[in-house]
């Protein structure tokens, strides 16, 4: 099966090649994803998906096969913005094509899992690999704004079971469990208005927030064995004043708090509170339509979750890797959040990622994936989800 398959994905690559170069061309900025969605409707219709369809928030859909047990494929394709254009080596939206290597935004984050995932459920059509499951392929919206939000819709909404969750992020070809979850966070402090030419006579919030801050800086987290330690960071702040010659009333932090399985809602604002009196600890919230218009409101907070090494879904994944790269593979977590903080964390369904490109290239401008990198995970989403069902029934 091994050489039938890869003489056919050798077939495919061409066309795999274009469609990625395709959609890396369009922006897609999440809420804004709707010229890069119907590409890639077009392309599951053009490969003669069983179904395709878009949810009412923007999720692209695509269905194969009609069996027993329900398999979803994600790869979110929203992508965050570019920065300056002059720090890039090539046009983030072109697509370029050096020494094997495909430059762009969003080729390692996570347009190329959604091709990757397409062509491969074109190839168990091709290859008779249909067995006792049902494959969704999804491009979900969002995920850079608010990971999870589209993936919890999806799920609850838009199909009608889901047993399993591959997720496309990138993994460098390993095979992840897990990740550390996340809020975001808003700390206030209130000071006293005054003329900047007297400032005994106001109290400025400014300095009020800096030993916050500092306090802040020194907070310590318990460490799990599997996620690491729980972190935080000030990422922004901004104050409030009447004019550049006048005492600050007002200042605001926000706060990136990253959380382990030892980590709640309650227990991260709890640590904050008791850091001052003088404070307003608040999570933020996400309420920006998708760009079907659809609005929904989601407090960030984001959970932590992991699969156990020994979940039937891992072991299929371990088996199909060795199966076809005749090699162990590793397995690892993820630094950085997904749309597994819905499928696992809140919903409580096994999920897992296997995904081409590496994290350390996402979000930068040397955005990138392999083409070795594409086809290999080609390789791995066609023969898994018969690999999964094969152990599950024994």
């Amino acid at each position: 099966m091994n050489l039938n398959l890869n003489k056919k994905i050798k077939d495919k690559q061409k066309n795999l090649i274009n469609f990625l170069r395709d959609i890396i061309a369009i922006p897609s900025p999440s809420t804004q994803e709707k010229a890069v969605g119907i590409r890639i409707l077009k392309e599951m219709r053009d490969l003669k998906f069983d179904e395709v369809f878009v949810d009412k928030m923007g999720n692209c859909i695509g269905k194969i096969g009609k069996g027993k047990f329900h398999i979803l494929y994600d790869a979110h394709i929203d992508t965050v913005g570019i920065g300056d254009i002059r720090a890039w080596q090539f046009n983030p939206y072109s697509g370029k094509i050096k020494n094997g290597i495909i430059y762009g935004r969003g080729a390692s984050d996570n347009k190329a899992a959604i091709a990757c995932q397409i062509y491969a459920a074109r190839l168990i059509k091709e290859l008779n690999l249909l067995d006792n499951f049902t494959l969704y392929v999804v491009g979900t919206v969002q995920e850079e704004d608010c990971d999870g939000l589209s993936m919890e819709y999806l799920i609850k909404n838009s199909i009608k079971r889901c047993d399993f969750v591959i997720l496309g992020e990138c993994t460098n070809l390993s095979i992840y469990r897990g990740q550390r979850g996340r809020m975001e966070i808003k700390i206030k402090v209130a000071g006293k208005a005054a003329h900047a030419s007297a400032p005994e006579r106001g109290k400025n919030a400014i300095y009020k927030m800096a030993p916050i801050i500092s306090k802040i800086k020194k907070l310590d987290f318990k460490k799990d064995s599997f996620l690491g330690k729980g972190s935080i960071a000030v990422t922004k702040i901004e104050s409030k004043s009447a004019s550049l010659n006048s005492i600050p009333d007002e200042c605001t932090i926000y706060l990136d708090r990253r959380l382990t399985k030892e980590d709640g809602r309650e227990s991260a604002l709890r640590e904050l509170k008791e850091i001052s009196s003088d404070i307003q600890v608040e999570m933020l919230n996400y309420q920006q339509p998708s760009y079907t218009g659809l609005t929904l409101s989601a407090e960030k907070y984001f959970p932590a979750w992991a699969l156990e090494e020994e979940h039937i879904l891992v072991k299929a994944a371990k088996i199909n890797y060795k199966k076809i790269f005749s090699q162990k593979p590793k397995v690892g977590k993820w630094t950085f959040s997904t749309n597994g903080v819905a499928s696992m964390g809140k919903l409580n369904i096994p999920t897992i990622g296997f995904g081409p490109g590496e994290e350390k290239f996402s979000h930068t401008t040397n955005d990138r994936v392999s083409i070795e990198h594409l086809l290999k995970t080609v390789m791995f989403y066609t023969t898994f989800p018969k690999t999964l069902v094969n152990l599950l029934e024994g």
